[in-house]
């Protein structure tokens, strides 16, 4: 795991969700997930710089594409973003989260 990923994925566990649970490197069809909340439909991908370079863009929409059609719904967040404010990120994962879990 990355570093942006270690502090991203404490702060997930402690994410109360009902009858549910992120899962970290989680198989999800021909991909790895880094994050996944499978009862909301929940998929959290960390990107860094590399993720702009043209063939990993091209194949990140290829990712996308084959899990939005299977009704998960893929949140990009910057590596960035993590250390800025953790816990901003994960309320705004949870409460996502929390809303897919509701519908």
């Amino acid at each position: 795991m990355t570093p942006a990923e270690k502090v991203l994925w404490a702060e997930l566990r402690r994410l109360k969700l009902p009858n549910s649970h992120f899962r970290r490197q989680t198989p999800v069809g021909p991909f790895i997930a880094d994050f996944a909340c499978l009862k909301a439909k929940l998929i959290i991908e960390l990107e860094g710089g590399v993720h702009d370079a043209p063939d990993v863009a091209a194949d990140d929409a290829e990712r996308r594409a084959w899990l939005e059609g299977r009704g998960l719904r893929v949140l990009r967040i910057s590596n960035v973003d993590v250390p800025r404010d953790v816990r901003a990120v994960a309320r705004y994962v949870g409460a996502l989260a929390s809303a897919r879990l509701s519908t």
